[in-house]
C-alpha cells in the first residue's frame, strides 16, 4: 500500500485508497495534526557551548599537532629545496623546483581559532548521539496543538514548529542533523499511524512538495530540502518515497470529481507557501494534465508575522520607544530558532517602561509561541469578526490588543501583493486562461485572498475546494495511481 502524505508548514495530514475510496487517516479526532512536536528532552543547542578544562586540554592537543604538522612540512620543503639546488644549474629543470609543495604558514592564533572549531563540532555530535540515547521514545513524543499545550504546562523539553519552514535554509552540520531527526519522527508517526490504522505494512510513500520552498539559499534550498525529506522518510521505514508538486496533487483530487474535462487553476495556499498550477482536469483522462505551474515561497505564516507587528508589538513599543524594530521581528518569528535566540538574548533593561517590562515578560519560558498563538487565532476570527479583544495578561495583568479587521487588511498587503504578482505572471504565461478556478489550503478561507484572486481572473468560475484536505486527499489518489 502507497501513502500519500501532505507534509505541511502548519498542518499534515495523510491517506491511502482502500478499496475504491480515499481514507484520510486520524490523529485523535482530527482528519490532521498541526506539524508541531514536543520532545521531553532538550535538543541540543550551540550556544551553551563552553570550553571547560577537558575541552580545553582537547584544544592545546590540536594546536599542538598543527604546530608540529606545519614544522614538519616546512622542514620537508627546505630539504627538497636544498637537494634541488645541489643539482648544477644547466642541469637542474624548472620542474624539480614546481614539485617542492609551498607551506601555507598559519600563526598560533589561526591554529587556535581551528581547533577550538574542531572541538565545537566534536561537542556537538557528542551532544546528539546523547540526546539520542535519552530522548523519549516516539510513543512518548507529542504532536499537534497537545505539542504547545504540552511544552506550556511542563515548562521544559524541546518544542518545534513548523519544521518544513526551515528545510530550504543554511543549514549548519547540527542544525541539519537536528532537522533531519525531527522530520524522521513527524514521518514516523504517519507511517506508524497508517500502519494501525490501515492494518498493512506500509513502506511506500508519495509526499507532496511546494513547487517553491522557503529558502536562504536560492534554488539549492529546494534540493536541499528534498534531500532531508528523503532522508527522513528512509529513516523513518518508508522504502520508497517520491514527491508530487502540491498544486498538481489537488488538481489529481479534483480531477477525480468531474465528469466533463476543463481547464482548471488551482491555488494552493498553505501556511508557509503560495503554489498555482494550470490542468487540463476531469473527463476520461487517467490524470490531470499539468499545463504549467508557480510557486512563491510566502503564505499565512507571513499575514500573521505582520498582524503580530503591526496589532500586538505597538504595545510592547514598537514605534513607542527606541527599541530597534528588528527586536520585535524576532521575537514573532517563532519558527526561526536563532532569531528566537537573538531576541532571548536581548537585555531590556535599561529601555523605556513599562515596553522594557513587558519585553521581559515576553522573554519568559513559552511566552512568544503563547503570543503567536493568539496572533493566528486573531487573525482567523478577524474574517468574521470587525474587531476583537485579546488578553495578553500573560504578559502583564489587564494588557489587552484590539485588532480590527481593517488593520488585518493591512497587516496582509504585502502577502497580497505577492500574491496578485504570482497570479499575473502565471495568467501572463498561459497560452489559454482556466475556465474554473479551484481554491485550496488553509488561507484560501480568508475573504481577501479570495477577492485578490477575483480580482486578476475576473468572471471565471471559483471553486472552494476542502482547504485542509484538498491536497492530501490529491495525494492519496496520486500514490494509488503510479
Amino acid at each position: 500500500m502507497r501513502l500519500g502524505i501532505d507534509f505541511g508548514t502548519s498542518y499534515s495530514a495523510a491517506g491511502a485508497v482502500v478499496g475504491n475510496s480515499v481514507q484520510l487517516l486520524n490523529f485523535g479526532k482530527e482528519k490532521q495534526f498541526r506539524t508541531t512536536a514536543y520532545f521531553q528532552h532538550q535538543l541540543p543547542d550551540p550556544s551553551q557551548f563552553a570550553l571547560t578544562p577537558a575541552l580545553e586540554a582537547e584544544v592545546d592537543a590540536l594546536v599542538r599537532k598543527s604546530r608540529n604538522e606545519q614544522a614538519r612540512r616546512v622542514s620537508r620543503a627546505s630539504a627538497l629545496r636544498a637537494r634541488a639546488m645541489q643539482i648544477p644549474e644547466q642541469a637542474r629543470r624548472d620542474r624539480e623546483l614546481s614539485l617542492i609543495p609551498d607551506v601555507l604558514l598559519r600563526s598560533e592564533a589561526q591554529m587556535q581559532k581551528e581547533a577550538i572549531s574542531a572541538v565545537r563540532r566534536g561537542w556537538l555530535e557528542d551532544q546528539v548521539r546523547t540526546s539520542r540515547k535519552s530522548a523519549a521514545s516516539l510513543q512518548d513524543a507529542v504532536y499537534g496543538d497537545q505539542a504547545i499545550e504540552t511544552y506550556l504546562t511542563e515548562g521544559g523539553g524541546h518544542l518545534v514548529d513548523s519544521p518544513k519552514s526551515m528545510l530550504g535554509f543554511a543549514l549548519g552540520n547540527h542544525a541539519r542533523a537536528i532537522l533531519l531527526r525531527i522530520a524522521t519522527y513527524v514521518l514516523e508517526h504517519i507511517r506508524l499511524s497508517a500502519v494501525q490504522q490501515l492494518r498493512s505494512d506500509v513502506r511506500s510513500a508519495l509526499i507532496g512538495r511546494p513547487v517553491r520552498f522557503r529558502s536562504s539559499i536560492g534554488d539549492a534550498g529546494g534540493i536541499q530540502a528534498l534531500e532531508i525529506l528523503r532522508e527522513a522518510a528512509a529513516a523513518a521505514g518508508f522504502d520508497e518515497v517520491d514527491f508530487l508538486e502540491e498544486p498538481a496533487a489537488a488538481a489529481m483530487g479534483y480531477h477525480a470529481t468531474l465528469a466533463e474535462p476543463a481547464r482548471c487553476l488551482v491555488v494552493d495556499i498553505g501556511g508557509g507557501t503560495t503554489d498555482i498550477a494550470l490542468a487540463n482536469v476531469g473527463g476520461r483522462r487517467r490524470r490531470p494534465d499539468i499545463l504549467g505551474a508557480w510557486g512563491e515561497p510566502m503564505g499565512g505564516q507571513d499575514v500573521d508575522l505582520d498582524l503580530s507587528l503591526a496589532s500586538f508589538m505597538p504595545l510592547l513599543g514598537k514605534g513607542l520607544s527606541r527599541i530597534p524594530v528588528h527586536i520585535y521581528s524576532d521575537a514573532a518569528r517563532v519558527h526561526e530558532v536563532h532569531r528566537q535566540a537573538d531576541f532571548m538574548r536581548h537585555d531590556f533593561s535599561r529601555h523605556q517602561q513599562p515596553f522594557a517590562r513587558r519585553l521581559g515578560c515576553l522573554q519568559a519560558f513559552g511566552n512568544t509561541v503563547r503570543l503567536n498563538r493568539q496572533v493566528e487565532i486573531t487573525k482567523k476570527a478577524l474574517s468574521d469578526l470587525n474587531e476583537l479583544v485579546v488578553p495578553l495578561d500573560f504578559i502583564e495583568e489587564a494588557l489587552v490588543a484590539t485588532p480590527t479587521q481593517h488593520a488585518l487588511s493591512m497587516a496582509a498587503e504585502r502577502y497580497l501583493g505577492v500574491l496578485t504578482a504570482l497570479l499575473e505572471t502565471a495568467r501572463g504565461e498561459m497560452a489559454q486562461g482556466p475556465e474554473v478556478i479551484l481554491l485550496t489550503g488553509g488561507m484560501s478561507r480568508a475573504p481577501y485572498v479570495q477577492a485578490a484572486v477575483q480580482a486578476v481572473f475576473p468572471g471565471i468560475a471559483v471553486t472552494k475546494g476542502d482547504p485542509s484536505l484538498g491536497v492530501v486527499t490529491g495525494l492519496a489518489v496520486a500514490a494509488n495511481r503510479k
